[in-house]
């Protein structure tokens, strides 16, 4: 019967005091496996140099560049460390120290495990770049690719068979049944690999549906949120049942998702109807200024369970979708875009109040901000203890942009025309009169 490589390497190793080449070609790895790490970190500071230098420009040239330099610095370990241990495999034969083919198998078993794991590095890389989209994968590269390679490694070695046969061997109840951790492991991967179909399938698709200027934003939103929640469903069936899992053995993990969201997730899963219901009902638009409770700002995202309101100072509340329907919102562009502001003034009962008024009005076009229709109206707003209370009003369509900004340069308007045209504003004034109280006497000055 003919040795696994494993049994090969393990045998080698042991031999290796009693033949000293075997033991001339463990050195050989370990000083290629150290000075390919070596070179790689050095190949791997001027990569990111001449990437910060990149940085300064832009383009598609910059992005292809940029997309050659990464996908080689993730090739320099492994190709140093083959570059090396050929070189010590030519040493080795120049030197006499082999001389059979057979005395190299530890450096082509080396050579093949690098080998692979150049390759997986580059096909894992190139599909993070495919699926750039998802995030999960760009922070899990090293540890799929790695995943990757040590399955092929058990290959290599001969390992595998046996690996495979003890998951098969090996089975744990789920409900009635019983599974085995090979089949666990098979639905486990062909669920991922379905659901990064079905990742990429909904990603490309929300792309066209956010395209199509025809369908109003919320509905855009709601059908490409539907159909990925749809699309991730169908991917998990179908993983299950290709490897021949029994469906209805998710009744158990279903009875489960029921209790938990009876008990401790109900308030999760009315954030996510609320949030459908939000989408569905036009209630409220991405662009829209509100205020609810005390968060007032314009609405940036509407996700299927919070809702993001970024406020006029740059801040931004995140607010669960269940608030935005159970409780009152105030949406000041629902109909209309267009508000309302109020400036108030007061001038002495001496001014003449008609020009007063009308200096008002012609104070408040000077920001371009105010609109013409509908026109800005002054009025008479009452009267007070020290002047005569006068009242301007005019309308604005994007208060998204601010409110104090428009009133500020209104109301330094105001105070420049009635400097010119001789309106006082009064300042307040009070009478003091000192009164005897009875039985006080009086004071000679």
């Amino acid at each position: 019967m003919r040795d696994s490589p494993l049994e090969a390497l393990l045998q080698a190793l042991a031999e290796g005091l009693a033949r000293p080449q075997h033991l001339w070609t463990l050195v050989a790895i370990i000083v290629a496996v150290a000075g390919g790490r070596i070179v790689s970190g050095l190949v791997r500071r001027r990569i990111e140099a001449r990437l910060a230098a990149a940085t300064m420009r832009t383009g598609a040239a910059i992005d292809a560049l940029r997309f050659s330099i990464d996908g080689f610095r993730r090739l320099a370990f492994p190709a140093a460390a083959m570059a090396l241990l050929v070189a010590g495999e030519a040493a080795l034969r120049i030197s006499g120290v082999l001389t059979r083919t057979a005395d190299a198998r530890l450096l082509r078993l080396a050579l093949t495990l690098l080998a692979a794991m150049a390759l997986i590095r580059l096909i894992v890389y190139v599909l993070r770049r495919v699926f750039s989209n998802l995030a999960f994968i760009a922070a899990s590269e090293r540890v799929i690719a790695l995943a990757i390679w040590l399955i092929v490694a058990l290959h290599v070695t001969g390992v595998l068979g046996d690996v495979v046969e003890w998951l098969d061997a090996t089975k744990i109840p789920v409900g009635a049944s019983r599974v085995s951790l090979w089949v666990v492991a098979m639905g486990a991967l062909s669920v991922l690999v379905t659901l990064l179909a079905a990742l990429w399938l909904g990603s490309a698709l929300e792309a066209r549906l956010m395209r199509a200027q025809q369908l109003e934003p919320n509905l855009r939103v709601v059908a490409s949120r539907a159909l990925k929640a749809l699309l991730l469903v169908v991917a998990v069936l179908l993983g299950l049942s290709t490897v021949g899992i029994d469906l209805t053995v998710l009744s158990v993990f279903g009875g489960a998702l029921g209790v938990g969201l009876g008990l401790g997730l109900q308030r999760i899963a009315s954030n996510y109807v609320s949030g459908f219901i939000i989408l569905l009902d036009k209630s409220l638009r991405i662009g829209d200024l509100i205020t609810v409770d005390k968060h007032t700002g314009v609405v940036t995202q509407i996700n299927t369970r919070y809702t993001v309101i970024r406020a006029l100072d740059g801040t931004e509340a995140i607010v669960p979708n269940e608030r935005l329907v159970s409780e009152p919102v105030t949406n000041q562009s629902y109909t209309d875009r267009k508000v309302l502001i109020r400036c108030d003034v007061q001038v002495s009962y001496a001014s003449d109040v008609d020009r007063a008024l009308e200096l008002l009005r012609q104070a408040a076009r000077v920001s371009p901000r105010v609109l013409d229709d509908p026109a800005p109206g002054s009025a008479l707003a009452g009267f007070g203890a020290d002047g005569l209370n006068l009242a301007l009003t005019f309308w604005i369509a994007d208060p998204e942009n601010g409110r104090l900004n428009v009133t500020s340069e209104v109301n330094r308007e105001i105070l420049r025309l009635f400097r010119d045209n001789g309106v006082e504003i009064p300042f307040p004034q009070r009478d003091v009169r000192v009164v005897q109280m009875p039985g006080t006497p009086a004071r000679n000055g």
